[in-house]
């Protein structure tokens, strides 16, 4: 059994790891919330390239994944989460071009508590984290970054729902690259998620296609225990991960 802490280290999540039987699921309660977190930008410093992108990409999908799924988003809260995307994919590049940014390091510290500190869901109404839910099968199976596979099913992810709330899809386009484009914007994300170096596809995570029933099968595990099955059948998993 292995057990993880979220990125941020200051909120009550953790990932409980079953090797045995290949299950990764999530551990949620303010009873586990840390009584100091120390934040160090010199310490993340010391972090590989490779990670600092997978952290970036996993600060995204901690910030979207409310802000598509809500039935309620209110204004305000969309303007937080657009705040973090563009703070964060403004200081990934400048640490990528020099990782001894201090500055660039503390600011990325600070966004990535925000995105998971309970700041960007409160006020919201019938969010979900499916590319949570989706990706957690394939590090289960296959042992893969969390951000690394986050990169790999977000812009999947997105093609397949975007029609369910096409209006929050193109605001996403407009406020981060300019565009009006829903499927520009998705476009333009995932062409980022390869800029910083995180993979894209399952080929470069080195996931057979013949993988996606077993994953699929594997997360739908996951959103039984999430209360999504309804939404996310083991059909509708599968069709997303095909999009990879």
């Amino acid at each position: 059994m292995t057990l993880a802490a979220t990125a941020s280290e200051m909120n009550g999540n953790s990932v409980v790891m079953n090797d045995e039987t290949q299950q990764k699921y999530s551990i949620a309660s303010v009873l586990i919330n840390p009584v100091i977190s120390v934040i160090n930008p010199e310490l993340m410093a010391t972090v590989s390239k490779e990670y600092l992108a997978y952290s970036a990409v996993d600060i995204i999908a901690h910030s979207i994944e409310v802000y598509f799924t809500a039935t309620d988003h209110p204004n305000f809260n969309s303007r937080i989460v657009e705040s973090i995307i563009k703070t964060v994919m403004e200081t990934t590049e400048a640490l990528l071009e020099n990782p001894n940014d201090y500055d660039a390091r503390a600011e990325f510290a600070w966004v990535a508590i925000q995105a998971l500190n309970g700041l960007t869901p409160a006020g919201t109404a019938g969010g979900s984290f499916p590319n949570h839910m989706i990706e957690h099968a394939l590090s289960a199976i296959y042992n893969v970054a969390h951000g690394a596979g986050l990169a790999v099913v977000i812009p999947a992810w997105m093609k397949w729902h975007k029609e369910q709330n096409i209006k929050q899809y193109r605001r996403f386009a407009k406020e981060i690259f300019n565009e009006n484009d829903a499927d520009k914007g998705i476009e333009l994300l995932e062409a980022w998620f390869a800029k910083i170096g995180a993979p894209t596809t399952l080929e470069m995570i080195n996931i057979p296609r013949e993988a996606i029933e077993a994953l699929a099968i594997n997360a739908h595990g996951l959103a039984r225990v999430w209360g999504m099955s309804e939404f996310y059948s083991v059909e509708t998993i599968t069709e997303i991960l095909e999009k990879t």
